[in-house]
């Protein structure tokens, strides 16, 4: 619940501190298309990331683990 002195001690594993005493996650999101990032953004915990740490392409795979590792993914 973050009230104890060691959870506080290591905010900094998980969290960067931003201007106005707020944390914001250390993440980075990755996917090959946009369509996902869009729906993490517009959900509730949307605006707790930092826009630039969302990394996309503009081709997906379509659910294809294999076309995503051998063709978009490269």
């Amino acid at each position: 619940n973050g009230t104890s002195e060691l959870q506080l001690e290591r905010m900094s594993v998980y969290f960067n501190e931003a201007s106005g005493n707020k944390y914001v996650p250390r993440a980075v999101l990755v996917d090959l298309e946009p369509g996902t990032m869009d729906a993490v953004r517009a959900g509730p915990f949307g605006q707790l990331f930092r826009p630039d740490n969302f990394v996309f392409g503009q081709s997906g795979a379509g659910n294809n683990w294999a076309k995503g590792h051998y063709t978009e993914g490269i």
